[in-house]
């Protein structure tokens, strides 16, 4: 027995010795965890943890990235000299047989072109999907499936390779990351089609509406239908892009709440140059002078640019991603899953 209670207390001895050790230690591994307060860990040194976006720049310069743009509205609003202004070339092709341009198609036909463009090393495969034929027509009942359809057959498209057991290292993105909707320059209200039609895409992809030709309207007239238009998205829950539910960062929040109070934007588009005060600017002339299109005190179009290319291009990608495809991944899969 008392070598058994001696034993006993072998353990409980050792037991007490080790608590002055992890004193010791963690005086000795504090300066390599986190500090506490906003400054995170302390450094002593360079360790060259910044390289790593240097890293991601040259991998993407080298490889490149996807942007699918679609555009919808009804023909004559300058749809295609839109998309030609905002990536300064000819990136929608028009027909090149003469006469057909003015045809109307009698469904909805879904067009996509693909380019690829290159701006100080880094290259963008830019694909624009063109949907003449929508709201041409005296009856335009249901004129948006083909343009829903096209949308989930690109997602399908997608969860099909990533389905796969053996998987690409790069799945080919043809998802559809925005839509600009043009609304006709009525100055009135917008019409059933336009709230039918966003109301339902909003749901499966980035929408961003736009007044087409906004030149024909008054900056009086402007402001109204801006505001009218404004009025019609909250009455009927239409969340166009930038999505208030999405944004993360008190930030983002700011800017995309100063976006949100300019949208729709007012836009002139042009893809001729004229001489002004010495420069060579993009504009329409008109007898009482040009319109030019890169001046914001003409029109709006460089907000929309922005919009699209040089601020939120990654976001619309991202929420294309992790929000749409997703809710269309999570419906496909439960529906495959059913007995």
């Amino acid at each position: 027995l008392p070598t058994r209670a001696g034993s006993s207390l072998e353990p409980e001895e050792h037991s007490m010795e080790p608590s002055a050790v992890p004193e010791e230690e963690e005086e000795k591994e504090m300066p390599f965890t986190a500090a506490s307060g906003p400054a995170g860990c302390q450094l002593f040194g360079y360790v060259g943890i910044e390289a790593v976006l240097d890293q991601m720049k040259i991998k993407t310069m080298k490889t490149g990235f996807e942007f699918n743009i679609m555009v919808v509205g009804q023909s004559g609003l300058g749809k295609s000299t839109m998309v030609n202004t905002l990536f300064k070339s000819k990136v929608s092709r028009k027909a090149s047989q003469p006469g057909q341009e003015e045809r109307i198609p009698k469904t909805v036909q879904v067009q996509s072109i693909t380019h690829v463009i290159e701006e100080k090393g880094v290259k963008m495969k830019l694909t624009v999907t063109d949907t003449p034929g929508f709201g041409d027509q005296i009856n335009n009942e249901n004129c948006w499936d083909p343009i829903i359809k096209y949308i989930n057959e690109q997602y399908e498209r997608y969860l099909r390779e990533e389905v796969l057991i053996t998987r690409k290292r790069k799945i080919p993105d043809t998802r559809v990351h925005g839509c600009v909707y043009f609304v006709p320059p009525t100055g009135h209200w917008l019409r059933p089609l336009d709230l039918e039609f966003m109301q339902r895409l909003s749901k499966i992809v980035n929408v961003v509406p736009v007044i087409a030709k906004a030149d024909t309207l008054t900056l009086e007239e402007r402001a109204e239908f801006k505001q009218r238009i404004q009025e019609d998205l909250k009455t009927h829950a239409i969340s166009v892009y930038p999505q208030e539910d999405f944004d993360q960062d008190p930030d983002d929040r700011l800017l995309n709440d100063r976006i949100r109070e300019k949208i729709p934007f007012a836009v002139v588009g042009a893809d001729q140059e004229h001489q002004v005060n010495g420069k060579r600017v993009l504009g329409r002339k008109t007898k009482w002078g040009i319109i030019e299109v890169e001046n914001p005190a003409h029109c709006e179009f460089p907000l929309l640019r922005d919009l699209l290319i040089r601020s939120h291009l990654q976001d619309l990608k991202d929420i294309t991603h992790n929000v749409h495809y997703e809710s269309y991944r999570v419906r496909r899969l439960n529906e495959s899953n059913r007995p």
